[in-house]
């Protein structure tokens, strides 16, 4: 892959909008080459981006996202910031599983209460039946 990619090629590249692209470089989550009008992305912002996005697709705020971001430090230690990723993830997680948990217990009740008007509507369709 080449050394910066253009707003076209990220969202290529990542399956997103230049609207998404501008939203996050507006939130400094990213920061591309400028170049007049032009964008150039480099390597650290598609890490970044790679980043967002799954941060996003485990629910992560952008805030959250943001802090486990900021922790990264090319020549330094990444203990900080596996340590904040890690402790933000445990903390979704615990909300996922409640969350799942919870669903789980509506999917039944519903499922149960299906089961009960479809016997129900078989009943009202039998006494029919038989009245006529």
């Amino acid at each position: 892959m080449t050394e910066t990619l253009t707003i076209r090629e990220m969202c290529d590249a990542f399956n997103v909008t230049p609207r998404t692209l501008r939203f996050y470089e507006a939130k400094e989550l990213l920061s591309p080459i400028r170049q007049g009008q032009k964008r150039l992305f480099t390597r650290r912002d598609r890490a970044r981006l790679k980043l967002i996005l799954r941060g996003k697709r485990f629910g992560l705020s952008l805030e959250e996202i943001r802090q486990i971001l900021d922790l990264y430090r090319p020549d330094g230690d990444p203990h900080p910031q596996l340590r904040e990723a890690c402790a933000i993830g445990e903390r979704h997680l615990d909300r996922m599983i409640a969350q799942r948990a919870a669903l789980d217990e509506a999917i039944l009740e519903l499922e149960q209460q299906l089961a009960t008007g479809r016997t129900q509507i078989a009943e009202l369709e039998a006494a029919k039946r038989a009245a006529e």
